[in-house]
């Protein structure tokens, strides 16, 4: 979603482990290397302002803005207008439960379907009829993880529908040619990054024809004080389109020179490290993750 949706950061330690006698200048001094996770894009949601007596006029528009920001802020891309055709919707509602009313928040699709409904808080009618901020607002948060995992639960529910998804087939991966590196890298990294991803369940090609996702390195060296070179390798995952989906930086101090002939087993563990964190932005993207979570939730 980029939300377009947020960034979701997850750092992680490198453990280059080399093996046999070659230098291995990434062990014990891992570095950081940072996996931004994007979420699948999603379209705009729609937050419409319900038309109920219960709460005033001015009331029902500010419910629609406080529910667009709280939706925001759970990666959702929500915008509270009016909705135009082909807009997924969300529709809001009060329900008339004993001496309280309950919010029953419902998604329709752009035909007008209704595809789930979650409901929030309930408090008395004389607690809606004034319609406060505080209140409205405290409603919106409450209510927006329940919509988001409604929305959650019917995108997979529509992949799983639809055998072409991500979730019912490998993704298909173009990784191409690893640039800028010294002495061997370029073709190293390459050849040891495209193994390690097609062990995942990656369909691995060398050109962007049909792809879902493309991915590049690039290896940047600069020397640095005491006869040393930061190397900085970025790996970064995109839709065909264009549209950056995440990106694995690992990053390393080694003495001057150490691979400006070859790489050896240095580069199969950067790949090692790379192809997971990268495996890892490819999945976040199929919506498997997802999927996996919800039905582990469904088991307990």
């Amino acid at each position: 979603m980029s939300k377009l949706p947020l960034l979701l950061w997850l750092l992680l330690l490198v453990g280059l482990a080399g093996c046999g006698d070659y230098p291995t200048p990434f062990k014990g001094n891992p570095g950081a290397t940072a996996a931004r996770l994007a979420q699948p894009t999603a379209p705009l949601l729609v937050v419409v302002a319900p038309n109920d007596a219960a709460l005033p006029i001015d009331a029902r528009g500010a419910l629609a803005e406080r529910l667009a920001t709280a939706l925001q802020a759970e990666e959702v891309p929500a915008q509270a207008k009016h909705p135009a055709r082909g807009d997924w919707q969300l529709v809001s509602r009060l329900d008339t439960r004993g001496a309280t009313k309950v919010p029953v928040f419902e998604v329709l699709d752009p035909a007008g379907k209704a595809l789930g409904s979650v409901e929030g808080r309930a408090a008395s009618a004389d607690t809606w009829a004034v319609g406060s901020p505080d209140f409205l607002r405290s409603v919106a948060i409450e209510a927006a993880p329940r919509i988001s995992a409604l929305l959650t639960g019917i995108r997979i529910g529509r992949d799983r529908a639809d055998p072409n998804s991500l979730l019912n087939r490998p993704a298909r991966v173009a990784v191409f040619e690893v640039t800028g590196a010294p002495g061997d890298g370029n073709p190293a990294l390459t050849r040891q990054v495209r193994q390690r991803l097609a062990a995942y369940g990656l369909l691995v090609q060398i050109d962007k024809d049909g792809a879902d996702f493309l991915i590049r390195g690039q290896v940047a060296v600069a020397p640095t004080p005491n006869r040393k070179e930061r190397v900085e390798i970025d790996w970064t995952v995109t839709r065909p389109n264009g549209d950056e989906r995440g990106k694995v930086t690992q990053l390393n101090e080694i003495p001057a020179g150490l691979l400006d002939r070859y790489w050896g087993d240095v580069a199969v563990a950067v790949a090692t490290e790379a192809a997971g964190a990268l495996n890892d932005v490819v999945l976040s993207q199929t919506g498997r993750d997802e999927a996996a979570k919800a039905a582990a939730a469904g088991k307990k």
